[in-house]
This record gives C-alpha cells, structure tokens and sequence, in this order.
C-alpha cells in the first residue's frame, strides 16, 4: 500500500545566519551519496508562490505532487493512486488516494497525513500569494480568475474540491488534453493546512529547512548560503525502493574555477562533470577520458539574449548621456534594428565559447519554442514555423530554424536591415552609436566569453561607429539583484542579457509562448524590461497582436494540429518581432564525464519531476561511463521509449468515466 505523509524536521538548531543543520544526531553520512555542484541559492523554500528554478530544483526531492514520470517520460501515479477523467473532459482528474500507514522516520518525525485537503490548501496558498505560477491554473480551473480579481472572495467556488480525505477532484472551464502533466509542477504540490498557520510568513524561509513539509524521496537537511544544499533519503518514502542514494550533496559553484569539476570527479568527489572545451587543462582533461566524454541529449529549456523595450533604472552603465539613454530606448523599440543584432549574433561562436567548437551546433537553438516539443502530424513545431516565417518578410525565407544549426545567422541580413533603422532612427533624432549595456557575472568564465562573443560578432557586423555593446562585469549578487530577482521592472537595469532562459511546465507550446503575453507581468518584467500590460513600450512593438495570437490558439481545444498551427503563428510573430534572441540550450547539449548509469532517472521534457536535479530513480555505478556505453544505451532507450509511449498513449483511454 502507498506511503505518503507529511514529515517535519526534528532537532534542528541554528547554526548561523544562512546555515541550518536538519535532523538529529541520528542522521549519518554513510552510504551512497550522490554529490555535485549547485550554482544559485533559493529566494524561498515556498515553491507554490514561485516559479523560479532556484527554488524548485531544490525542493522538487522533497514534495511529491499528484503524479510524476518514468525514465521514458510517461505519467506516472505518485501521490494519487489513480485517476479518473470526465467522458467530457470538465469535470476532471479525479484523485483516488491509498490511506498512508503510520511509522517512525529517522530523519524527522510524522506531522500528518497527506490528504486531498493538502492540495486544494496548496492552490489556495499559491493564489492567496499571487503565485508566479499561478497563470498555470488561472484560466484553466473553474472560478480560480474571479478569486483572483476579487470578484469572488469564497475559495470553496473554486474549482479544485477535497471530496474527503483522498479523493481530490478539479474542475476545468475547458478540456486541456495536457492538464495531467501540469500536476507535476511545483504550483500544484500539496501544503498541510495546519503547518502552513503555524509557519505564518515564515513558511518556506530560505534558509530554514524546517519552514516547510517533506512527502517526497529526499529530506532536505542542510541549507548553507553559496557553500551547500544537503539531503538525505526519507526512510519512509512510500517508493524508497526506487531511491538508490542514501545521501546527496551539492557544493555552491560559480563557474570561476572550470577545472574543478573535473579534479573533483577524478578525485572521486563528484558523481558526474561537465567538462569544458574551451577550459587550458582540456587537453590532459581529453587524454585522460579519451574514451568516456560524451555529450548528453539537448534539453527543453532555452536561453537567449533578452531585450529590454522600457528601461527605467540606470545605477549599472556606460552611458554618459540622456542622450545616449534616449536614443538606445528608440533603438531597442524599432523592429529593424533589433533584428539587425538578431542576424549579428553568431550563435556557433556563441556555443563555442563553453562547448567547444567541435560541440557548438548541438546546443544552439533558434527559436523559443524546442522545434520537436509537439508534432502536427508529420510535421514538428519547427517546420510549422518555418513555413509561416516568409509571410512577415523575405529576409525569413528559407530559414532552418531546427536545432543544432545557426538558421538565423546572416551579416549582409543584419547589414540590411540596419540600414533601414538607422534612416528611420535619425528622422526621430537619434544619434549614433547605439550603446547597449550588457551585465555579465564576472566570475563565470563562460558567461564572460559568451557575452565576449555577441559584442564581437554584432560589432564586427554592424560597425563600432553604429552599435557598441558594453559588457558591464559585475558580482553575481548584483547580477541577480537587477534581472533574475529584480522587484520590479523598474529595477531591471539592463539593455540586453544573456541572463534570461525558460523550461517548460506542461505538455504544450503554450507553455513557452504563454509568457511573453502583456498579461503575464512576472515574465514580461525578466524578459522584456516592463510589467505593466498597458505599458507604451509593449504597445509600440505590437505585443497587443502577440497576444491575439495565443489567445487564438489557446481556444482551439478540439484539433490539436490546428491549436499547433495556431501556436506557431504566434512562434512566428515572435520570431520576426526579435524582441527575445534564442541563442542555445539551458540544459543538455553538454561534454561530460560520468559514474552514472545513462538514462535511469526520470525523464520529461517538462515540469520539475523529470529534470537532473531530481534524483529518485537514478542509479550509481562504479566504473566511469564511456561513450560507446553511453550511445548503447542512448539507442536502447530510445527503442524502448517509443514502445512505451505507444502504450502509454493507449492506455489513457482506461481512465475516462
């Protein structure tokens, strides 16, 4: 029978200001431990009101939602036992949960039951929060909109429902083929009612391991800012026989020092490595592991060169006029100039720069949306967009925008196009150069070479005398202070940024596209510089026709080609727009060396259940893995996968009512 309830840390007392110790004396560890590097400590622990990965990729080992995913990416029950889905697809995801046992954790001790409660106190918590997430679910479940807008101040008219202890059910406005894969991101993980008041707004501090609740396979035991995260195996984990670490340990990284990673796997510190092509010891690095690097498969997640059209603050430039400042806001707020630095980037040298050259194409990317994340037919996502492309200019024609690639990459393009900015630009009084202000962390080499590669290339293109990119090399604390956790727009401080990438949550494209909508301020504000849906800036570049455009196809629930098509209407738009500039992939596409057996853990292109921060499933051994091993089981994965996505696939049928 399934175990799952809710444990609470024991004995943990405070160490320092950042530095918790979990647990008690019992804890130990011996064992098999998983350890490698983490690069970014969490705001919060509360992973319902936040969407950022810092948080969820540290939390993900210690919640389990609903559902999660085998190694081939299937659905898979977790929490829930089973479900069941209305014959209309409304009233759906009917939840049969197991009644957990009782029992006596090592590392901590039982607080509750996880029940059907838990889930719609989570949701509640995430809209009463304002989640960044909250958009996953706000036009998707009955009444959730109005509860938001105050129109409705009564939860229990939403429709997510606790028909008793374990059995949850949702209600939806319209059928989402794909609302089982949004169950597995953290917005839908379960809270216990009770803990949450006892915790107030101290529940999910960032560095208290004990301000939150743990259900899942690992227990997080130590939290220690820019040195450590520590888990430990939850004994009572309702699946532990699936969890095949008794410890995992991950050492703060921020990418000064490449070589580390190797020294340490070679010293038997770490399981696994990245290894760097461009690094000086690759040399001793490539004869020592002849035979083992290999590159893993190129991930979901996407990074590029973001944009910001509504810049406010200044306190980080090389600006020394208004002038100057006024005249990059037109600049960056003109199509034909920002996709005159869109054609300048040189994305092969621009990969080169942490994966080599003899490894840059598999990680480029030239669209925001993965080309083969969905399928219309025969035809991928990509080559949807590809063909829609040439309606909004000749200069897309016959543009390849599959990846590992450069499809986008054309200086007699940019040269053109700038050109047609400039004349329009100088009519409203601009003068040149255009001066760009790029924020980079200076003590990530490869973050430092990348930005390096843009002012290159995108110089070299389009003159010094018309566009200069300033690098403007910072502490990662003020890196993170003016993009990735900026307040608000206004604290954005920044130009351009290469600081800017996105994982999908849920199986369908507008899981990507959804967030450069006017409406979805938290990703605007990151993205594009502004949070206001009725800012000027969005209104000038057409963002309001961006909008029409996924609200189209996000009312095409029937035909799910046409809702493809449709989607990649609004990929093309963005595509032409060049208000966000794909460069590579944020995950995947990677030189390493490894002691990890290949493709044991849980796979997805999406949610928080399927990433390599979640270790239940994976497995340990103890030679180093070469590459024939790795291409082997590649291949034989890849077989199985698609056997077991077809029945799969079948099987979904046997859980509609």
């Amino acid at each position: 029978m399934k175990k799952s309830k809710w444990l609470a840390l024991a004995g943990v007392a405070l160490l320092s200001v950042g530095a918790l110790a979990a647990c008690s004396s019992k804890s130990s560890t011996s064992g098999t431990t998983y350890s490698y590097v983490y690069q970014s400590d969490p705001e919060t622990l509360d992973y319902v009101s936040t969407s950022k990965a810092t948080t969820t990729d540290t939390v993900t080992n210690g919640v389990d939602g609903l559902l999660g995913y085998d190694k081939y990416g299937n659905l898979i029950p977790s929490v829930a036992k089973d479900w069941t889905v209305s014959a209309d697809g409304f009233d759906l995801y009917i939840i049969r949960f197991v009644r957990v046992l009782s029992g006596t954790p090592l590392y901590g001790e039982e607080y509750a039951d996880v029940t059907a409660k838990d889930f719609v106190t989570g949701l509640k918590h995430a809209a009463d929060k304002k989640s960044e997430g909250i958009y996953l679910a706000k036009d998707s479940v009955v009444g959730l909109s109005d509860y938001l807008s105050g129109a409705n101040k009564d939860f229990s008219k939403v429709g997510v429902k606790a028909l008793d202890d374990y059995t949850l059910q949702y209600t939806l406005k319209q059928a989402e083929p794909y609302w089982n894969s949004k169950v597995t991101y953290s917005l839908f993980w379960p809270i216990n009612e009770d803990f949450l008041k006892s915790k107030g707004n101290g529940f999910g501090k960032s560095t208290d391991p004990s301000s939150i609740l743990y259900n899942g396979p690992f227990i997080l035991k130590s939290l220690t800012a820019k040195s450590s995260i520590e888990l430990t195996k939850n004994e009572h984990y309702w699946d532990k026989k699936n969890v095949h670490f008794d410890n995992v340990k991950l050492s703060y990284y921020d990418g000064s020092d490449q070589e580390s990673l190797e020294r340490n796997f070679t010293d038997g510190v770490y399981s696994k490595a990245r290894v760097f092509p461009t690094s000086s010891n690759y040399s001793s690095v490539e004869k020592e592991y002849k035979n083992d690097i290999f590159y893993t498969q190129p991930g979901p997640e996407i990074q590029g060169i973001g944009v910001n059209i509504d810049r406010q603050s200044y306190k980080h430039t090389a600006k020394k006029t208004d002038i100057e400042k006024e005249s990059t806001k037109k600049a960056l707020l003109n199509k034909d100039f920002r996709q005159s630095v869109n054609f300048s980037i040189d994305r092969t040298a621009y990969s080169a720069q942490i994966n080599g050259k003899a490894g840059a194409a598999q990680a480029i990317r030239n669209i925001f949306v993965k080309p083969e994340f969905v399928y219309a037919g025969d035809k991928s996502f990509g080559e949807l967009v590809s063909e829609k492309l040439p309606s909004y200019g000749s200069e897309w024609s016959g543009i390849n925008v599959a990846d590992g690639q450069d499809g986008i990459y054309n200086t007699n393009k940019a040269k053109e196009k700038f050109e047609k900015a400039k004349a329009a630009l100088q009519a409203e009084g601009v003068q040149f150069p255009i001066h760009l202000d790029f924020p980079v962390d200076e003590s990530a080499k490869t973050a430092v070479a990348r930005a390096q590669s843009v002012k290159q290339t995108v110089e070299e293109a389009l003159g010094k005398e018309n566009v200069v990119i300033d690098i403007n090399q910072m502490s990662s604390d003020d890196l993170n202070n003016i993009t990735y956790y900026a307040s608000n727009a206004a604290a954005e401080d920044w130009d351009i940024s290469n600081g800017v990438a996105w994982g999908p949550d849920y199986e369908d494209p507008s899981t990507y596209l959804d967030i450069f909508k006017t409406t979805a301020s938290e990703n605007t504000k990151t993205f594009m510089g502004f949070d206001d849906p009725n800012s000027a800036a969005a209104a000038k570049v057409g963002l309001k026709d961006y909008d029409t455009l996924v609200d189209a196809a996000s009312k095409e629930t029937n035909d799910l080609n046409l809702r493809y098509e449709r989607y990649a209407d609004a990929q093309a738009w963005l595509t032409d727009s060049s208000l966000f500039m794909p460069t590579m992939v944020n995950s995947g596409a990677a030189p390493m060396i490894s002691r990890m057996v290949p493709f044991s853990g849980a796979y997805s292109q999406i949610g928080n259940k399927g990433v390599d921060t979640y270790f239940k499933y994976l497995k340990p051994q103890k030679d180093v893995v070469t590459k024939k091993d790795y291409d082997s089981a590649r291949e034989k994965w890849l077989k199985e996968k698609k056997a077991s996505n077809e029945k799969a696939q079948k099987d979904l049928e046997k859980h509609v009512k």
